[in-house]
């Protein structure tokens, strides 16, 4: 179940992925990625990749836009978008998905381009069966 967000919410998203997108550090890749979080408090907070010489240093904008909400500490994003120069809507890596379903399995997922395409799902639609801190308690 999708959240249920006002067209103006939806478009400030988009709008501040786009425009952070153009602050991502990525010297390696030229592949800028900007992501905008929207809390449960009504905050949004957002995020770009940042690459490292040494990638598995380096982070994806969707993981600094959580990172920056939690850092605020904010604990329940409900919705997110991220935005690239791609031909289909960018598509979140397995990392940044069970990073969101640890905030929110339902938040609110919007993949975009800088074209205007755009495909929406939940955290939890786009990894289903998520490893969970309730699988650590079978421990």
């Amino acid at each position: 179940m999708k959240t249920q967000l006002d067209q103006e919410t939806k478009d400030k998203l988009k709008k501040r992925a786009r425009e952070v997108r153009e602050r991502a550090y990525v010297p390696y890749s030229h592949f800028p990625v900007g992501a905008a979080v929207l809390t449960a408090s009504g905050k949004i907070f957002t995020g770009v990749n940042i690459e490292n010489a040494s990638y598995p240093l380096s982070i994806c904008a969707e993981r600094s836009a959580i990172f920056q909400a939690i850092t605020a500490g904010e604990r329940e994003i409900i919705a997110l978008a991220v935005t690239a120069d791609t031909a289909r809507p960018v598509s979140p890596c397995g990392a940044c998905r069970q990073v969101m379903n640890e905030f929110n399995p339902k938040m609110d997922v919007m993949m975009l381009n800088l074209t205007g395409d755009e495909l929406r799902r939940t955290a939890g639609e786009l990894l289903p069966e998520h490893f969970s801190s309730g699988d650590l308690e079978q421990s």
